[in-house]
C-alpha cells in the first residue's frame, strides 16, 4: 500500500518498473524458491512497501490530495487471493 499520484498512469508504471529493476526475479539469487521466480522477489518488494495506512476521513469523504490515491501493489505475478481489511475509528 502507498499513497502516490493519481493523476498519471505512468506513475504507477513507474513504480512497478522500479521494483521489478531494485528486485530482479532470478532464482539463483534466492534460497526460498518453492512456491515459484515471483515469491521471494514479491517478499523482498513488499518489505519496501507499507502494509497499512492512516487515511483521514471528515465528512465521509478520504483527504487526499488533489492528484493522490491509493495503490495496493502485488508483487506476485501468479493470481492470488487477496483481502483488505478497513478499520475505521473516530467519533
Amino acid at each position: 500500500l502507498t499513497i502516490q499520484e493519481n493523476a498519471d498512469p505512468d506513475v504507477c508504471r513507474d513504480l512497478q518498473t522500479f521494483f521489478e529493476r531494485l528486485v530482479k526475479e532470478d532464482p539463483t539469487l534466492y534460497r526460498h524458491t518453492a512456491e515459484g521466480p515471483d515469491d521471494m522477489p514479491a517478499h523482498i518488494r513488499s518489505a519496501l512497501t507499507n502494509v497499512q495506512l492512516s487515511v483521514p476521513v471528515t465528512g465521509g469523504q478520504v483527504m487526499l490530495g488533489t492528484w493522490q490515491g491509493i495503490y495496493l501493489f502485488e508483487h506476485r505475478r501468479q493470481a492470488h487471493r487477496r483481502r483488505v481489511l478497513m478499520h475505521l475509528a473516530g467519533e
